[in-house]
């Protein structure tokens, strides 16, 4: 079988005179995995997060948490422990997260419409879905 290549076959590897040869590292970096759409995968392990919707609060149970509000601001002088539910909104997609914390009260900015609690939360009243106290048996009006 005649080769077409017999004629250079034998001969040296070119080296450039004007360019060093690639470090051995440089020359891995060129066949990482490939990723052929860049944030792709962040994109769909943000649309499988799981958000939930707002309920919304009816009359009465809007009318118990003012009622519990009003109570607090006449208590706040011993800083009464309370346990929140609110909604916290996604900062990404539409819904958010219903967090639970308990704190003590601290007061209420009446202008922002903001709780504040002694250890620095601030939450929006109207994020507030309910509200009870271990100590005050009358912050207590959720429990059925």
């Amino acid at each position: 079988m005649n080769n077409n290549y017999d004629d250079i076959i034998n001969l040296p590897h070119h080296t450039s005179v004007r360019y060093s040869p690639m470090a051995v590292s440089a020359r891995a970096a060129q066949f990482s995995s490939f990723s052929a759409l860049t944030g792709f995968d962040e994109e769909i392990k943000e649309a499988a997060r799981f958000t939930n919707s707002r309920l919304e609060a009816d009359d009465d149970r809007k009318s118990k948490i003012d009622a519990c509000l009003q109570m607090l601001v006449e208590n706040q002088q011993g800083y009464p422990e309370i346990s929140i539910t609110y909604f916290s909104p996604d900062k990404k997609k539409e819904g958010g997260l219903y967090i639970t914390l308990t704190g003590n009260f601290k007061r209420i900015d009446e202008y922002e419409h903001t709780l504040f609690l002694t250890n620095g939360v601030k939450i929006p009243i109207c994020d507030i879905y309910d509200i009870a106290s271990p100590h005050i048996k009358q912050f207590n009006i959720f429990a059925e």
